[in-house]
């Protein structure tokens, strides 16, 4: 029989990573509290995980106006996030932005703030919940995640609707706690995701797998997570006018390669050829997207950061800075077609 003393130690990696789930943190910290030979264990583990994640950032130079700015240093200036490999790094930042904007709210912070979709701040952090869920558990990184109640017979729903029936069931279970259980809760997932064999060992992430209406390799659909953290980290932002800073340039760059990876078979083989170039910080790259038949038909170029938050739903077709020639009616359909692609 497993004695108490036992248990925790079996959680103590967990600990060390800040992946514990919300009913086992008490348990533990009091274990810790009581127990010296799991106390030292605890802070070897720990220390080791800072080791990894490598030195810690200097702290930023004094604000003479603390408030945004000081924020947007301090993401920008934060401790390096978890090590992993290359196709899980753009989440693992964004996971560790995200964690840095909240943890300036204490639990009486202004969590019921209006955000996106009628979602508050605590929303939003609910539905990233949710929208981690089906990654998480395809790589078993989240073992004690609650069960899901079983499906209804018959064929399942479109993705998207069972996507948004997803959110709406985690949000309304989220509100039922406060905030600061769920963002916890968010932390863990994340932490376990992020641990997961999958988010570093590139072979295993190569693997095709079906999650939210996508047959893409594991590998982009940890991009697409980073991605949705991302944008969500500046949705929130936004709402309490905070700045949240993009990506770091190679991370950023990650994503437009993605989105372009998603947006070419959406636009089909007989689209109107249009050479789509992302200019901008860390280079510039071109792409033919549509008909390889046919002569170009227009050019259009973006930004990076506005293409990919045309791409998560942040920008318009009509309103997103550009610039273009040729047919406009090419160039207007590959916008309106990368706008629809949102799933944010």
């Amino acid at each position: 029989m497993t004695t108490p003393h036992e248990a925790v130690r079996e959680l103590l990696g967990a600990w060390a990573l800040d992946a514990l789930m919300p009913g086992d943190e008490a348990d533990v910290t009091e274990h810790l509290g009581e127990c010296e030979r799991c106390a030292a264990e605890a802070a070897r583990l720990r220390d080791t995980v800072r080791h990894l994640d490598g030195p810690e950032a200097p702290d930023p130079p004094p604000d003479p106006d603390p408030g945004t700015h000081g924020l947007s240093l301090a993401l920008r200036s934060r401790a390096p996030a978890l090590r992993t490999a290359p196709h899980a790094a753009p989440y693992a930042a964004a996971v560790a932005a995200l964690k840095a904007l909240l943890g300036e709210l204490d639990e009486y912070g202004p969590w019921g703030t209006p955000v996106v979709h009628e979602w508050d701040v605590h929303d939003t952090v609910a539905h990233l919940i949710a929208a981690d869920e089906p990654l998480a558990r395809h790589v078993d990184g989240n073992r004690r995640a609650p069960a899901r109640p079983a499906a209804p017979a018959g064929p399942p729903p479109p993705w998207r609707v069972e996507w948004a029936a997803r959110t709406r069931e985690v949000i309304l279970r989220e509100r039922d706690r406060t905030p600061v259980q769920t963002v916890s809760t968010w932390r863990n997932q994340a932490a376990g995701l992020l641990s997961s064999r999958a988010a570093h060992d590139p072979e295993l992430a190569a693997r095709t797998v079906v999650l939210a209406g996508g047959r893409l390799p594991v590998a982009d659909h940890f991009l697409a997570r980073g991605f949705e953290a991302w944008v969500h980290a500046g949705d929130i932002g936004t709402a309490l006018g905070l700045p949240v800073p993009p990506p770091p340039a190679p991370h950023l760059w990650q994503l437009v390669r993605f989105a372009v990876r998603i947006l070419g078979p959406a636009l089909g083989p007989e689209a109107p050829p249009v050479a789509l170039t992302v200019s901008g910080e860390g280079g510039e790259t071109e792409w033919i997207l549509g008909s390889a038949d046919d002569p170009v038909r227009a050019q259009l170029v973006l930004d990076p950061v506005d293409f990919c938050l045309l791409v998560g739903g942040r920008r318009t077709p009509e309103g997103v800075p550009r610039g273009t020639s040729g047919d406009e009616s090419a160039a207007q359909r590959v916008l309106t077609r990368a706008a629809s692609l949102s799933w944010l």
